[in-house]
């Protein structure tokens, strides 16, 4: 085992009664505070939030993302709702241009490799772009406030452009490779070909991210529908037509949220979990409820928990289609003063999604057609106008029809376990959101083996080789082996916490006292 790194990171919880906002970058979560301190809800948070990610953390998420989900339960309401806004590939997109190589790609799917690795960075790698319609979505049924003061703080941030830190350096350098073929991308985030470094000492300069803001600008005065049937629209077109992509006008008109009632699943004592249904890992989720559900535990996790979890865990996926690798995906949580609770989860797909920027709107494209099979004759298979399984799962958990618990994750496969863990170490251990969230877990995302953080301690280890392999993994910065999840919690005497992941360096979470 590696052990060169010895680091020791840890991160307080916000606590306050007015209101709380967990995100995987700090600007994002202030931009989530100002517009509650402003008079909105917590929908109106959460899109803002959403929008100021897109230019503060572009490797995870953004208005060129293929889409997410947002589970929402608001005050005075018995039961979630829940925003799907989840990928669909373009109509146009023909499996034909698609040819094997022979060879398993080495690019962390667990796909055969693809000639040029067209479905995995460029224009056919590009699915719908869904984010707004998301946002769109929330906003227009239960917001608040009017959309240019729900924009601001994104249009703001995206005129400052990104911070070159050592994090945002780091991430751009692991996709240069493929940022350098195109050119808008390759002028905004290299240097001369090469990806930024940090400076040795001072504060760290900022990336221009080019016509952003001006589409931003654009959304806030227009409205939602122009980035699907107006001015924004037939600008992604025009790039797109320049670089042989194969979005086109009908893809992006149709574009368009679904709202519908939760899926719900019991939990104990009679509370319910309530998540996205569809296309996440909902279903494998509650597979996994079932059996855990019903089982003994004590006051603490213990060797026998780990070991039963890990094995539902590992039967889940094995009914599980999986395949899809590790997504770069943003996660964030919002409680307003009223109660509402929104838990929120949206992608780009890879880390920079598909490395193309469009020059005349600023937006760095999805790849999620990563997500697809590239075999033929799969259940996966690429094709045109298909739903595309994610690893997705924003999720709240219910006492009553009272929302008190908002989590989720990004990371791809390890979305599932560790959502799971940090959901209940605060909701059946009793542990207090901060303990949770440096709280040690496991991870499975398959069905072969386990993932074992070192300091479950022997006895962990011991009982979960029993059953599979087991690497033993310490928690990182890079690789992140457990995922990065976050939690907002509603106490029973009505104050508000949020925790964000430790190990992300960004993450961020805020209160209103």
């Amino acid at each position: 085992m590696n052990q060169a790194e010895t680091w020791l990171v840890s991160k307080p919880a916000a606590r306050g009664r007015r209101g709380v906002v967990v995100a995987q970058a700090r600007a994002g979560a202030e931009a989530g505070i100002a517009i509650l301190e402003a008079g909105g809800n917590a929908i109106d948070a959460a899109v803002a939030c959403a929008m100021a990610l897109a230019s503060q953390e572009p490797w995870n998420s953004g208005l060129g993302g293929y889409g997410g989900f947002a589970v929402v339960h608001r005050a005075g309401q018995a039961r979630a709702d829940v925003v799907d806004f989840g990928p669909l590939s373009p109509r146009r997109l023909d499996p034909a241009r698609f040819r094997l190589t022979g060879r398993m790609s080495p690019t962390g799917v667990r796909w055969p490799e693809g000639e040029g690795d067209a479905n995995i960075h460029g224009p056919l790698a590009v699915a719908v772009p869904a984010a707004v319609a998301g946002c769109e979505a929330m906003h227009l049924a239960w917001g608040r406030l009017p959309i240019a003061e729900v924009m601001a703080p994104a249009i703001a941030l995206a005129r400052q452009g990104l911070r070159a830190d050592w994090w945002a350096c780091l991430k751009i350098a692991g996709a240069a490779a493929d940022l350098r073929r195109y050119p808008e991308s390759a002028r905004l985030y290299l240097r001369d070909g090469l990806p930024p470094a940090p400076p040795a000492d001072g504060e760290p300069g900022r990336l221009a991210l080019g016509n952003l803001a001006a589409t931003m600008e654009r959304l806030a005065r227009a409205g939602w529908r122009d980035f699907y049937d107006g001015e924004i629209a037939a600008a992604i077109l025009r790039d797109q037509a320049r670089v042989d992509g194969i979005l086109c006008a009908e893809d992006l008109r149709a574009t368009a949220a679904r709202i519908g009632p939760a899926m719900e699943v019991p939990w104990r004592s009679g509370r319910v979990l309530q998540l996205a249904p569809g296309m996440t890992a909902s279903g494998s989720l509650a597979r996994v409820v079932a059996t855990l559900r019903a089982a003994p535990h004590g006051a603490r996790p213990d060797a026998a928990w780990y070991r039963l979890l890990a094995r539902e865990l590992r039967a889940a996926y094995a009914e599980r289609l999986d395949g899809a690798g590790d997504g770069c995906t943003t996660h964030l949580g919002v409680c307003d003063a009223d109660g509402t609770m929104v838990a929120m989860t949206t992608t780009l797909m890879a880390n920079m999604g598909s490395r193309l920027v469009l020059p005349e709107t600023g937006l760095l494209m999805n790849n999620g057609i990563m997500l697809f099979d590239p075999r033929p004759g799969r259940p996966n298979s690429i094709g045109p106008g298909k739903r595309l399984l994610t690893n997705m799962l924003p999720m709240i958990l219910r006492d009553g029809d009272r929302p008190v618990l908002a989590a989720g994750a990004s990371g791809g496969r390890r979305i599932m376990a560790a959502t799971f863990q940090l959901m209940t170490y605060v909701a059946d251990f009793g542990m207090d959101p901060e303990e949770a969230a440096h709280h040690p877990r496991i991870d499975v995302s398959g069905p072969e083996g386990v993932s074992a953080d070192p300091a479950l301690g022997e006895a962990v280890l011991a009982a979960l080789a029993a059953d599979a392999p087991v690497a033993v993994l310490r928690r990182g910065i890079m690789p992140g082996n457990f995922a990065s999840p976050n939690l907002v919690r509603v106490a029973p005497d009505g104050s508000r916490s949020a925790v964000a992941d430790d190990l992300s360096p960004g993450s961020t979470s805020l209160a209103l006292a």
